[in-house]
């Protein structure tokens, strides 16, 4: 946000939490009930991103650290399993996915012989109300729970994406997800990233997975593990398959920003993460 609009923004309820979260950086408050971890290159915009998944309890140090709660066969699987490009200046809702999302798989591999993936749901910016409304129960039609759901104009004018962890034989679990407009697109090397475990089921297992969002413009993204080691995400191009186990940075239909996945080796756990030039 420019300093024009902080300066001119009316202090809300929610803006007078964050300031005495800013208070209280060095302070650990509790732990999340599960492991995960997320890091924002914005401040405001990345405790949005863990509130949108469960009480974000533990905020330490000035860059922003925040807990919170809590992915098919790795062969080289379609990027996008149903992605439909949008028009140039779409009008109607249907051609801007405001009732049904543009779904991108992110990441897939294999571990101890068992499947996993990470797909988002990409739902369109409603224009008004109406839509906002009409959207919130499309959502609910697919087990999808958008925290704005009691008052649906906060949608309006904004994106909104589910990101999906899925394991084995088990259903696909929520991981992460927010609602975001225009002006929260990133830029330069901002980067927002959750850790968790490969096996949503056994929440005590170490962080080795790795999912986030950078800007587009972002060729590199290191993940580094508590071992001492790396991983390094590249930018790969729209629709580039999906390959077993490879850390990538890709576009999301629908989405502004790009998405990356890494998975630490089998013994250690993450680190950080952070946009590099390698």
């Amino acid at each position: 946000m420019s300093a024009d609009r902080e300066k001119n923004h009316t202090m809300t309820d929610t803006d007078i939490a964050l300031l005495l979260a800013d208070a209280a950086d060095e302070v650990e408050i509790g732990i999340a009930p599960y492991q995960a971890v997320i890091r924002g290159g914005r401040r405001r915009r990345a405790r949005r991103w863990a509130l949108a998944t469960a009480a974000a309890l533990v905020i330490t140090g000035a860059s922003g650290t925040l807990a919170l709660a809590g992915l098919r066969d790795g062969k080289g699987i379609e990027a996008t399993p149903a992605v439909t490009q949008t028009a140039t200046q779409p009008s109607t809702p249907e051609e801007r996915h405001v009732y049904v999302p543009q779904e991108t798989m992110l990441a897939a591999g294999t571990e101890k012989g068992e499947t996993w993936y990470i797909s988002v749901d990409v739902w369109g910016a409603p224009l008004t109300k109406a839509e906002a409304e009409a959207q919130v129960q499309a959502m609910a039609n697919r087990h999808e729970d958008p925290w704005d759901k009691d008052s649906p104009s906060a949608l309006v004018g904004k994106i909104t994406y589910f990101v999906k962890q899925a394991f084995g034989s088990g259903d696909p679990t929520f991981l992460m997800g927010d609602s975001a407009s225009k002006a929260d697109t990133m830029a330069g090397t901002d980067l927002k990233s959750g850790a968790t475990s490969l096996d949503p089921k056994k929440t005590d297992g170490p962080q080795r997975l790795v999912v986030g969002q950078v800007a587009r413009t972002a060729k590199a993204v290191t993940c580094t593990w508590k071992d001492g080691s790396s991983t390094v995400a590249r930018r790969v191009a729209a629709g580039a398959d999906v390959n077993s186990d490879e850390a990538a940075i890709r576009p999301a239909a629908g989405s502004a920003d790009n998405w990356f996945v890494c998975v630490a080796p089998a013994g250690t756990a993450y680190q950080s993460a952070e946009v590099t030039t390698d």
